[in-house]
């Protein structure tokens, strides 16, 4: 069982895997700490960006010939296979490590058998220390593999008063640039944007992750994938463009609900068949109730502008909620401003359940018609 010195250990791994959540998509959140033969801090390091140097490989550096001998605190199973880096189960043996703990165990089939190989090294392994905390951080990378998904944000903008466009449906710009800014950031992190056929023949959006004041494109772009049901998407739209790869996803490709609509936990399914792993929803608030309608949400990232319109849509359509019993009830992880505006950022509470307007659970149905986006 770990002792002290270890849970100790772990718990800076689990801080140091946080420090990089924006820049290792698709990657894993990861910590380490390497405590020398006679349970001191020998070096630490986190995984910071995808092809370089893992957790495990940065802590071991630090650490130098005081690895010999010590204990691996990982809040990751170590990899047992060669990608764009070499397995770190090897690394770790090669460096004389003699014990490995780690928190939560590598649910990728292609990573996987780490401890496996440890224990074939002759290491000492234990599994399972604080898993809950680390798996906690770590959370946009384990989803997709326990639930056969892509994990989904919620993105939105709006008012003081809730509103995400005024009246005539005018919505540039509800808040800032410095807002705007980090929009195209997470853009650039998540490999999938999702918006509903409304947003598209409202506005027109390009959906691509675009840097800097010229806003200059990102090398690598995510799949744009329009939900519209009947293939009405304009052949002339921008997210038909050369700057990244799109998907029409209608419902005789994906799946039809009992009213003719795109089934979104057919699509998200779908999404996770091709390989994609992290989505960001941008749509409208008719697209957003459709996801939360069908209990496919895990976190929110709300932007609230200083600003009251006093009508218009709100951010949210129906999300099958029907009496202040059935709210969905969130639990705010960071709250901070950005230029003028608030971020807001939160994750549904474990403790309570989206309903649809029946009483029943989150079900695949949802129908989706118009929505709007301040996005482009």
């Amino acid at each position: 069982m770990a002792n002290h010195t270890e849970n100790a250990a772990m718990r800076r791994a689990i801080e140091l895997s946080s420090r990089s959540q924006d820049t290792t998509p698709p990657n894993p959140d990861v910590g380490c700490v390497i405590l020398d033969a006679d349970g001191n801090v020998a070096g630490e390091g986190w995984h910071q960006r995808p092809g370089g140097p893992h957790a495990e490989v940065v802590a071991l550096r630090a650490a130098g010939d005081r690895a010999r001998g010590g204990t691996a605190v990982v809040t990751l199973e170590p990899c047992a296979h060669s990608g764009r880096t070499g397995p770190c189960a090897t690394a770790l043996a090669d460096a004389g490590i003699a014990r490995v703990v780690f928190a939560v165990s590598d649910p990728n089939p292609v990573a996987a058998g780490g401890a496996s190989a440890l224990r074939a090294h002759g290491l000492d392994v234990e599994s399972g220390v604080l898993a809950d905390e680390a798996a906690a951080v770590n959370t946009r990378w384990l989803t997709p593999y326990r639930t056969g998904r892509p994990f989904v944000v919620w993105k939105y903008a709006a008012t003081l008063d809730g509103r995400s466009a005024a009246a005539d449906g005018t919505s540039r710009w509800i808040t800032g640039p410095q807002a705007r800014a980090e929009v195209h950031r997470l853009r650039a992190a998540v490999d999938t944007i999702v918006a509903g056929v409304g947003t598209v023949v409202a506005d027109d959006p390009q959906l691509t992750a675009r840097d800097g004041e010229a806003l200059l494109p990102y090398d690598t772009q995510p799949l744009r994938v329009v939900v519209d049901s009947t293939g009405r998407t304009p052949a002339s739209a921008r997210v038909r463009d050369a700057s990244a790869p799109t998907w029409i996803a209608t419902a005789d490709e994906v799946g039809a609900t009992v009213d003719g609509g795109v089934n979104l936990s057919k699509l998200v399914t779908a999404l996770f068949d091709r390989g994609q792993r992290y989505l960001l929803l941008e749509g409208g608030p008719t697209l957003a109730g459709a996801f939360w309608r069908a209990g496919l949400i895990d976190r929110v990232i709300g932007y609230v502008a200083p600003t009251l319109l006093g009508a218009g849509p709100n951010a949210l359509a129906e999300a099958g909620v029907d009496t202040i019993n059935a709210a969905i009830r969130l639990e705010l992880t960071d709250v901070a401003t950005v230029g003028r505006d608030l971020r807001l950022v939160a994750v549904p509470r474990s403790d309570t359940t989206a309903v649809d307007v029946d009483g029943n659970e989150p079900h695949t149905g949802a129908v989706l018609h118009v929505s709007t986006s301040q996005e482009g």
